[in-house]
């Protein structure tokens, strides 16, 4: 039998019509849309299934449509879909893996990222800032460059996302400074992401701040699978915990490099990404090279999925 783990992607994922197949083919998938929709004040899936793209690229926008991508193929596949031994998510969709181990209900979760994605935006326009993805140097390098770099402003380490990439946040001028000190290093690629703001940097304090109170609000269960935050890499069981893991990453780095390792540690030979586009299926053929690895986006995927024998 193959040893199971589930990921759910992150900012980055979406592309303009996502999920309209998904909606189209259960009322169940349609009545999360709505429960978005209300919280946002706006129609998502107007916005996820039509655009325009730049919009859809907007922190308070993005981050609840991935979401409902992510929960509208568990929805579909209820029981279909295979244990997983364990289960992760790239920053938002740390949300999908806390859903599907039961910490939270959906409904819950979508609440969540909404007022979590309204958050971030607004520390954007408080406290401005960028982000770059760094190729070719290591963890202590960059972790050196950044300290360094912090004399121009602030910056730092703000998602590991394999041996060989790693992302930078901060202001500006903080990032602009330690993209040359890369450069200068030798890394391979320094480059500026058009991105909202310095998201998993300090500069998301403020959101922070307010993310702690709401969250108090709601009911953590402990997980029915082993989950794996972003802020340690490694499995939490206690529901209370990874509440408070959650408002910790929006400051702190998104360790999903770690993440895989800790999978690869584990022996998870199958892994499957539940939501929009491959990207974490990308960076998992380098992390986890010797498990098969499966996206499953459009309701095509989910039918193909049931040609999958799982063991």
């Amino acid at each position: 039998m193959a040893k199971v783990g589930i990921v759910f992607p992150g900012q980055a994922s979406q592309y303009v019509g996502m999920g309209r197949d998904l909606y189209e083919s259960d009322a169940e998938v349609r009545h999360l849309y709505e429960v978005a929709s209300n919280a946002i004040g706006e129609d998502i899936a107007a916005l996820s299934f039509n655009g325009p793209a730049d919009k859809l690229k907007e922190t308070r926008f993005t981050q609840p449509a991935i979401l409902l991508h992510s929960l509208a193929v568990l929805t579909i596949m209820k029981d279909n879909l295979p244990q997983a031994a364990l289960t992760a998510g790239h920053s938002l969709g740390e949300y999908g893996a806390l859903a599907l181990a039961h910490v939270f209900s959906f409904e819950e979760a979508i609440k969540a990222v909404v007022k979590r994605a309204s958050l971030m935006e607004g520390a954007c326009r408080t406290n401005p800032g960028t982000m770059a993805a760094i190729m070719g140097l290591d963890e202590k390098t960059i972790g050196d460059i950044c300290a360094e770099a912090s004399k121009s402003g602030v910056v730092v380490p703000a998602n590991f996302n394999s041996g060989n990439q790693i992302v930078i946040s901060g202001s500006l001028a903080g990032v602009e400074a330690a993209c040359k000190l890369c450069k200068d290093r030798g890394a391979k690629r320094a480059i500026m992401l058009e991105v909202g703001g310095a998201f998993h940097s300090p500069l998301m304090a403020s959101a922070a701040a307010e993310m702690t109170a709401y969250l108090s609000g709601i009911n953590f269960k402990n997980p029915a699978i082993p989950v794996v935050p972003n802020v340690t890499a490694r499995t939490e069981a206690d529901g209370g915990n990874i509440r408070r893991l959650l408002v910790q990453q929006l400051t702190a780095p998104v360790r999903w490099h770690q993440t895989m390792e800790y999978f690869n540690n584990e022996k998870i030979d199958m892994l499957i990404e539940i939501g929009p586009g491959k990207v974490l299926s990308g960076l998992a053929k380098r992390e986890l090279p010797d498990a098969k690895i499966i996206n499953i986006d459009t309701l095509e995927d989910i039918r193909n999925f049931s040609t999958v024998t799982v063991g």
